[in-house]
């Protein structure tokens, strides 16, 4: 302890820097945590927090006693995880390998600014974009092929809709970071590879690949936080119902039913 302290006074222009940065990490991140008692009382607004009655595993088992709902809620979340990330990750690294290897750089670093642009569009305004592209009566869609088709009713279209919308939103932004590691490979194992007869896709599974590894873990660890937690496209592109035929509804969602029909346990 005397040496910790000692280390600590020692450093302590360092300690004073980093304190803005561990006191937002424990404010947001970790003092919200205790609102994870939530999810083992039954919540009465009247009593608060922590004057409400306890209610053991109640919630706990309500969500796994109705078997059907709870399983294909489950199937939904874990499939477009996985959809999400398979396509996400191969179109990202496809992409930054594409841009890298523009010979006019400065279109490169254009093309790098317009891919981040979907980022920054809310999603509620995505909503209003993909109806009108979908809509049974005025879509853009039906209109320009001669379709009738009610995209809206038939859930075998959902998971490549969903696909599509996630896709453009988050491809450009995941490939500028493979970029980022790109730029830092050294360009003479390119050259040494050349030189020994190796092609492009020698180069991209001998060299390219084992240095993007890092990054590919984090995102892919990253990806499977935010996969699990996945709510804001199928929740504002379906207006919260998991329709059509709760195709799309995931575990997140169900909650945030939960939550607005004032079961807080359950939502907790």
């Amino acid at each position: 302890m005397k040496e910790f302290l000692h280390n600590t006074w020692k450093h302590r222009a360092h300690v004073i820097m980093s304190l803005p940065a561990v006191l937002i990490l424990f404010f947001f991140s970790y003092v919200p945590m205790a609102g994870l008692v939530l999810a083992f009382k039954n919540f009465d607004y009247k009593a608060g927090l922590w004057k409400s009655p306890w209610y053991g595993l109640e919630n706990f088992k309500f969500l796994v006693a109705s078997k059907a709902t709870f399983i294909n809620l489950t199937k939904n979340t874990l499939f477009y995880y996985v959809l999400f990330t398979a396509i996400g990750t191969v179109l990202e690294i496809i992409l930054a390998i594409a841009i890298d290897q523009l010979v006019f750089k400065k279109l490169g670093k254009v093309m790098q600014s317009i891919m981040i642009i979907p980022v920054f569009i809310s999603f509620t305004a995505v909503q209003f974009i993909v109806y009108a592209y979908l809509s049974s009566d005025t879509g853009m869609v039906n209109n320009l092929f001669g379709l009738s088709t009610r995209w809206y009713m038939e859930a075998k279209y959902w998971p490549a809709i969903l696909t599509i919308v996630k896709i453009w939103n988050g491809v450009g932004y995941g490939s500028v970071l493979y970029m980022s590691v790109l730029a830092g490979i050294d360009t003479q194992l390119y050259e040494a590879a050349e030189i020994d007869g190796a092609g492009f896709f020698a180069k991209f599974f001998k060299i390219t690949l084992p240095l993007l590894r890092p990054i590919l873990v984090y995102v892919i660890i990253t990806s499977l936080i935010g996969g699990l937690q996945l709510f804001d496209v199928p929740q504002i592109l379906t207006n919260g119902t998991g329709d059509p035929m709760r195709s799309t509804m995931t575990l997140i969602m169900y909650l945030n039913k939960h939550l607005f029909s004032k079961n807080y346990g359950m939502a907790g």
